[in-house]
């Protein structure tokens, strides 16, 4: 529409590299429950990353299932898109997160997940909806 501004996607805000933890929320991919994980991650270029140190993580089984996730880092949540990471074809973003997570919590082997955050969690939530 002219004279509308199209909705920005929410940056994470300084400081946030600083938190230890964001907590992850997946829906169960046969209970469809929402669940909610603490988890270590890193923040590359707008995005979050999270690293599931088996690939048979319930948590990563039910993004694979669900990709709709909210992301809570400190006081704010987002909705957010969940994409496992190829290490093949995501070869050098996959060695960059981890080589982050590395610096940051002196680990980084396992399944890298990016989490592009959409909007923030004050509107409806795909988790929110039955």
């Amino acid at each position: 529409m002219p004279g509308r501004k199209p909705q920005e996607k929410p940056r994470p805000q300084p400081g946030q590299d600083s938190e230890q933890y964001i907590y992850l929320t997946t829906r169960g991919r046969k209970s469809r429950q929402p669940r909610e994980i603490e988890i270590w991650f890193t923040h590359r270029d707008g995005r979050f990353y999270v690293i599931a140190e088996y690939e048979t993580s319930h948590w990563l089984q039910n993004i694979c299932a669900h990709p709709e996730v909210q992301v809570r880092v400190g006081r704010r949540t987002f909705s957010a898109q969940a994409r496992v990471l190829s290490p093949e074809k995501d070869s050098e973003l996959n060695r960059a997160v981890q080589e982050l997570s590395r610096k940051k919590y002196g680990w980084g082997d396992g399944v890298v997940v990016e989490l592009n955050l959409l909007r923030s969690a004050t509107e409806t939530s795909p988790l929110d909806q039955k």
